[in-house]
């Protein structure tokens, strides 16, 4: 489907909340943008309806270019949860699409992270906190924890804020402010 910038917060970001969205910024001028046209519908299409694919003419909608940081194209941006959760520049080969794709429409980071952790028995206090995406008493018991760790276990709590800051996505505001927080905390 082609998006402009009148449609693209209710056909991408909106749609993200209910179905992973792929964004192909391109430019009828781009020859790399027409190499990857195909390959790219085809791992769409191969996903029968997992993942929408939205089209953006660079040309027609410079705000969308801008607004998304686009400096070279073709550029590819995948929404989930009504936020880019990641993206590729320049035409890639199939299988590289494929992988790019199979993220994106398996669990989400967060969704790894309790597997793991319920699988491992590691840190049960948050389990309850964690399945319920209540993601902030997640991180501030990870933070009160962390004063009194060994080495080993302040970088395992490291390592799980830094996967629940990721599922938040970098402009989340309850990201970055755990993410000084626990920089104070370490350093």
């Amino acid at each position: 489907m082609d998006v402009t910038e009148a449609t693209f917060e209710s056909e991408v970001v909106e749609r993200s909340r209910s179905a992973p969205v792929v964004v192909d910024f391109w430019a009828d001028w781009c020859g790399p943008c027409h190499a990857l046209a195909p390959v790219l519908e085809d791992a769409v299409a191969q996903r029968e309806g997992e993942v929408v694919l939205a089209k953006v003419d660079v040309d027609a909608n410079p705000g969308l270019a801008e607004r998304f940081g686009i400096r070279g194209i073709p550029a590819v941006k995948a929404f989930r949860d009504g936020r880019v959760v990641s993206d590729f520049t320049g035409a890639l080969p199939g299988q590289a699409i494929a992988s790019v794709l199979d993220d994106l429409t398996g669990p989400s980071q967060g969704e790894r992270l309790l597997a793991e952790l319920q699988e491992t028995g590691e840190f049960p206090e948050v389990l309850g906190p964690l399945s319920e995406g209540d993601y902030e008493r997640v991180l501030e018991w990870m933070l009160a924890e962390i004063a009194d760790a060994d080495g080993e276990r302040r970088e395992r709590i490291r390592q799980v804020m830094v996967a629940i800051f990721e599922e938040l996505g970098q402009d989340d505001p309850v990201a970055t402010s755990y993410r000084r927080r626990l920089a104070t905390a370490l350093y």
